[in-house]
């Protein structure tokens, strides 16, 4: 407008000129806000509410079938945090459960299994991939480069903690039909909800465990999704080194199994104490007690130990399993897959 000023003063030259001054703030304010990073925008495809949306679906995908198709390994595993002395190995769990209650006792919770991690998993990946680009927008482009790896401790955190309310009800009937001696509790969903619902004073159902859920999912999640981008970055910083674009989909997502794998091993070792007091808390003997008792009198050797080999070989394949569903979902829907090389730096 102000170049308009001028072109009336020659037109009439009694006119008085506009000053500049005046109109030289609101380019400026314009320029500042068009400049604005914003991190959504930064990704091919860009990450609209759209692109959340199918990382919400993916993640469902991704915890929910693989949380059901290892029950067996969960059931023995949680049994064995119980009561070592008894289950002692998984493949002597195993046996022992098949002999004792049938074959089909090793499936024991898998409805709550299905649903509840389905829950997690939508809130689990599709908040991780909204946080991600907030906390990225809210550092700056050049931050958010040199902080990624906090970005991606600071997303999964506040990914899962969310996810973990979701997970929580379904979680706690879980452990307790899969820990119950037989004949205790009911096995069936419908009739285990029932119980629980009847005797919440003492279950403390829906939330009693979000606490040490909390202890055992964050810590995981945080190793899962860093050691998950740092594993990816590496692989294609130091041995697929042409661009990630170059190197067909089956490539990508071999890559994205392999540091799904290593991620999950770690994520095994850094959550399992808290994981072996989430399955304390539904033996019967434990009743009313606190989670600082039931750690206390357990003693951390054996919380750290027991049922850890088991839990590595689970939540490895696991892990892994997850990173390739969640990727694979996202490749058919032209979304691409997850991490990469380090971005060049600026």
């Amino acid at each position: 407008m102000s170049a308009f000023f001028p072109m009336i003063s020659t037109l009439n030259p009694g006119m008085p000129k506009a000053p500049a001054a005046k109109f030289q703030a609101r380019p400026s304010a314009l320029a500042t806000s068009a400049a604005k990073w914003d991190a959504r925008l930064s990704h091919t495809p860009i990450h609209d509410n759209a692109y959340y949306g199918k990382c919400m679906i993916a993640g469902v995908l991704s915890c929910g079938l693989t949380h059901t198709a290892i029950t067996p390994l969960d059931v023995v595993k949680c049994n064995m945090q119980v009561n070592p002395a008894k289950y002692n190995s998984l493949v002597g769990g195993i046996k022992t459960i098949a002999a004792e209650e049938g074959s089909s006792a090793l499936f024991k919770g898998w409805a709550p299994t299905a649903i509840g991690y389905s829950a997690q998993g939508f809130c689990k990946f599709g908040f991780y991939e909204y946080f991600k680009d907030l906390y990225s927008t809210m550092a700056g482009e050049e931050n958010a480069y040199k902080y990624r790896g906090l970005i991606y401790l600071a997303g999964s955190a506040s990914a899962e903690l969310i996810a973990d309310v979701a997970l929580c009800p379904m979680e706690m009937i879980k452990v307790k039909v899969q820990t119950s001696p037989a004949g205790t509790f009911p096995t069936e969903f419908g009739a285990a909800l029932a119980a629980m619902r009847a005797n919440s004073a003492e279950t403390r159902f829906p939330f009693g465990s979000v606490v040490p859920l909390w202890s055992r999912q964050i810590p995981y999640t945080m190793a899962k999704f860093f050691f998950f981008e740092k594993v990816v970055e590496a692989f294609y910083t130091h041995v697929f080194t042409e661009p990630k674009s170059s190197y067909p989909k089956s490539t990508q997502l071999g890559v994205t199994f392999a540091s799904g794998y290593l991620a999950g091993v770690i994520c095994a070792i850094v959550s399992h104490p808290a994981d072996s007091v989430v399955s304390l808390m539904g033996k019967a003997e434990n009743k009313g007690k606190g989670v600082g008792q039931i750690a206390s009198e357990t003693g951390l050797k054996n919380l750290a130990t027991k049922g850890l080999g088991t839990r590595i070989i689970m939540i490895g394949t696991l892990t892994g399993l997850q990173w390739w569903i969640y990727d694979t979902f996202k490749t058919v829907f032209g979304m691409g897959t997850s991490g990469g090389a380090a971005p060049a730096k600026k």
